[in-house]
């Protein structure tokens, strides 16, 4: 015999927020990334005593990128006029698989800005935001008040909360990343609630034809969902080829205090 139950209340912001993206008009491109210099990067950094994950170097990568596009950094307001704020900063919002008393919930949380940030500082806040608990920390107080209101009470709440633009990049972050590179998943599209939603796979041997030849490469497959009352197709189709091309940029273009420090240790 089934049994019905509510919704665990510790899953209640996670209603409320695709509630809220019911009113976004996602659009969704994919592309797959040559991640050779990438891996060639961590394998030398890890061999030097500091680790990298993959998604540090996608983050850094959508950094200038959306530094490049900045129309495209806004929020959007709803009614019979719409409006649109634009903010200078780029704050990646990151989703987080927890555990609340016992309940598997996702969690997201906007970085800070990471204009100018390097690889090391990106990695930082990656592994701060996985480490915060969820009980106690300021971090997440709003989705605790939330979960614990009614349900209309609390949605009431967060529609106010969105209605605010001037809040929305320390709400909901001005992009959206999400990665399930961890599992047997090549490539996923979700809504973020942002603009842009960058959807991060696993990263899988793939052949790869440079020319007359045939190698085998590690590749990822990104999603780029983007909110058409926003962005258009063209600019959207930009924005994903350049974060492609920063993230299988030479060497010379990425960080090489590791690989530096590295060779010294060989001498």
């Amino acid at each position: 015999m089934g049994r019905t139950t509510r919704v665990a209340p510790q899953r209640r912001h996670t209603l409320y927020f695709l509630r809220y993206a019911r009113h976004t008009a996602p659009v969704f491109l994919d592309t797959e990334v040559d991640m050779s210099a990438v891996e060639a990067h961590r394998d030398a950094a890890a061999a030097a005593g500091t680790r990298y994950s993959r998604l540090s170097y996608v983050l850094r990568s959508l950094v200038p990128v959306m530094e490049r596009h900045p129309e495209c950094n806004a929020a959007v307001g709803t009614g019979l006029v719409p409006r649109l704020r634009h903010t200078p900063q780029v704050r990646p919002k990151i989703a987080l698989d927890r555990r609340v008393d016992g309940v598997r919930i996702v969690l997201s949380a906007p970085l800070p800005d990471l204009r100018g940030a390097d690889l090391d500082i990106v990695q930082a806040e990656l592994e701060r935001l996985k480490t915060i608990p969820v009980n106690g920390s300021s971090q997440f107080r709003g989705v605790r008040k939330l979960n614990r209101l009614p349900p209309r009470l609390g949605w009431w709440m967060f529609r106010a909360s969105m209605a605010r633009l001037s809040a929305r990049p320390q709400l909901l972050g001005s992009v959206a990343v999400s990665s399930l590179g961890h599992s047997a998943v090549d490539g996923f599209h979700a809504v973020g609630g942002t603009p842009l939603t960058l959807n991060v796979g696993r990263v899988r041997p793939t052949p790869v034809a440079r020319g007359a030849e045939v190698r085998v490469a590690p590749v990822i497959r990104l999603n780029l969902a983007f909110d058409h009352r926003i962005v258009d197709g063209a600019e959207a189709a930009d924005i994903l080829t350049e974060i492609k091309e920063e993230l299988q940029a030479p060497e010379d273009r990425r960080d090489h205090r590791v690989l530096a420090g590295s060779e010294q240790d060989r001498r």
